[in-house]
């Protein structure tokens, strides 16, 4: 009979995987439909990784989002959108080890940090490489202080979008896994 549950388990945790990758998909598809959710759709489609991080640990979560990053590289029409989860899908899977580090300093310049690498990385790479002329085109009318603003901005954004990840993740363990 153990080889019974362990199976039910295996085929529970693929079945999440596989619904939570295309529910992921859908909504970095419908973000190509608003120019605004061009930065709102990926945050959400993060918070996909959440039972998978907290039932299934770091490892099914980060299986998932790559898994759904190359689909929607593939699948949608907004390659900016595609391209910001591709470089920030990732980041559920990792925030619990970060609320490991001791001090709220040193966790908050590690997310701090690893945005903005993950911004400019993602920004050289379709300005420099893909060559994409609308994003080009954005980022030649701003001066380097608008840019770095911009940057500013996005961190304070990243860092609330954490906040509110935290928080659904609590609430998660607290209603679903409790029992």
């Amino acid at each position: 009979m153990p080889q019974r549950s362990t199976f039910r388990q295996q085929s529970r945790r693929m079945s999440l995987g596989g619904v939570m990758a295309a529910l992921t998909v859908v909504i970095l598809s419908l973000g190509s439909l608003v120019p605004l959710a061009t930065f709102a759709c990926p945050l959400l489609a993060m918070v996909c990784l959440i039972p998978l991080v907290c039932r299934y640990g770091p490892g099914a979560a980060l299986t998932v989002y790559a898994g759904a990053g190359i689909l929607s590289l593939f699948l949608c029409a907004d390659k900016e959108l595609a391209f910001l989860y591709a470089f920030l899908g990732w980041y559920p899977a990792l925030r619990p080890r970060l609320e490991g580090l001791a001090s709220k300093l040193l966790r908050t310049a590690v997310k701090c940090l690893l945005f903005s690498a993950a911004m400019a990385a993602m920004y050289l790479l379709l300005i420099f490489f893909f060559r994409l002329e609308a994003v080009a085109a954005d980022f030649a009318e701003y001066s380097a202080l608008a840019a770095a603003g911009l940057l500013a901005l996005g961190n304070v954004t990243f860092l609330l979008f954490d906040r509110a990840l935290g928080q659904l993740m609590r609430l998660y363990r607290w209603r679903f896994l409790k029992k």
